[in-house]
């Protein structure tokens, strides 16, 4: 993709949601998150909120590999959803998209003196593609 200098004209400017700055500026709006999440995923229950979380998770150890998410969001019942926008074709994709969900639900095992039951939050993935996944 080339990048041109804009110029100034008369409207409203155009913002590429395929871009990585206008997925992010859209996306990243609190309000139009939960009515997008509302519309595609039509809970049982509304989504009244949603807190937006460190889009870096780091690697468990030196031998593994941290991940950078685009968006990452949390509800207040522990639902998680991870948006991602993918514009060029790579072809290891849904590798990808197993990986970044299942970093995802392995943090829901922390740490601690309490027994852990198990119980895992859904966690959903939400992937904008600009070409077929085979």
């Amino acid at each position: 993709m080339t990048m041109k200098k804009m110029e100034s004209i008369e409207g409203p400017m155009y913002i590429s949601p395929l871009s990585d700055f206008g997925f992010k500026r859209i996306f990243g709006d609190k309000e139009i998150m939960i009515a997008f999440l509302m519309d595609l995923l039509q809970p049982k229950s509304p989504i009244e909120d949603v807190i937006f979380l460190d889009k870096e998770m780091p690697p468990e150890n030196e031998l593994f590999r941290g991940v950078i998410y685009d968006l990452r969001c949390k509800t207040k019942n522990g639902e998680e959803f991870i948006v991602e926008m993918q514009n060029r074709m790579q072809e290891n994709f849904a590798d990808r998209i197993i990986y970044y969900l299942s970093r995802s639900i392995s943090s829901q095992a922390k740490k601690g003196k309490e027994i852990w039951d198990y119980k895992l939050k859904p966690v959903y993935g939400i992937f904008f593609l600009n070409f077929h996944l085979h």
